[in-house]
């Protein structure tokens, strides 16, 4: 493959010992090229990643978050001219032979993004219901603000084409890294397109961190990390005409 061709696999990680050995077997079935953002980990997995020699590692010393490992892999992509990176889970939620198939779509979109909800597969699990709630809740208003067309506004299996990434600027370093991320998609009027992807959910009790895994405490926080981008888009785009659809959104 040509080296503008080049597509990273990247995986960020947070004491996955038990899965992964067996996902990233799985994905050098699919990725020639394979990046694992450790975020920390304290069980093992990190002395399990020392051993294996078809990785690349990023390790941060401390857990900084679900979004602070997705902006490593994203600067490690640009860093080494990848066109483009493929991001998915390590704890068995999305399945690496998906990977080719996210690559061929992003060839002609900026950012492909996992549905569980775009279609029935066999043998789907049933999501928890509050974290069902929260992700329609929160697609909805998305789709309302930003004129997008999400079914799925949660989902970590996605393609970014490298020039989607140089419009990117990601702060948010928690779980609702997302949110921002289709805040500034939507500004920079990029190419969004879904993937149906099968649901499955082994963390059915995920940690979220404190007080956010009381789940109004975690709605109302999206909501803030959504208004606070708008806000400083609106402040950087010195929005003096309201008239402008990108005033209006905040």
């Amino acid at each position: 493959m040509p080296q503008d061709e080049r597509w990273l696999a990247a995986l960020p990680i947070f004491n996955e010992v038990q899965y992964v050995d067996r996902i990233l077997d799985q994905v050098s079935q699919f990725a020639s090229n394979i990046l694992v953002v450790d975020d920390g980990s304290t069980d093992g997995t990190s002395e399990k990643l020392a051993q294996r020699r078809d990785i690349a590692i990023i390790r941060h010393p401390t857990n900084r978050g679900y979004g602070a490992a997705l902006k490593s892999a994203f600067d490690y992509t640009l860093a080494n001219g990848f066109a483009g990176v493929v991001t998915l889970d390590a704890d068995g939620q999305h399945q690496p032979k998906r990977i080719p198939a996210f690559i061929d779509m992003a060839r002609t979109a900026d950012i492909v993004s996992g549905s569980r909800y775009l279609h029935h597969f066999d043998g789907d699990d049933a999501p928890p219901e509050e974290r069902l709630f929260i992700n329609r809740r929160i697609t909805m208003d998305i789709n309302r603000k930003f004129g997008l067309q999400l079914t799925d506004s949660f989902c970590g299996f996605k393609a970014y084409r490298r020039s989607a990434l140089e419009r990117l600027d990601i702060t948010e370093f928690g779980y609702a890294m997302p949110l921002q991320l289709w805040v500034q998609a939507a500004n920079a009027e990029l190419e969004i397109v879904e993937m149906a992807v099968p649901l499955i959910y082994l963390d059915l009790e995920r940690n979220f961190g404190g007080s956010l895994n009381h789940a109004e405490t975690r709605l109302n926080h999206y909501n803030e990390v959504i208004q606070t981008e708008l806000d400083r888009l609106a402040a950087a785009s010195d929005c003096v005409d309201r008239s402008d659809d990108h005033c209006q959104w905040s």
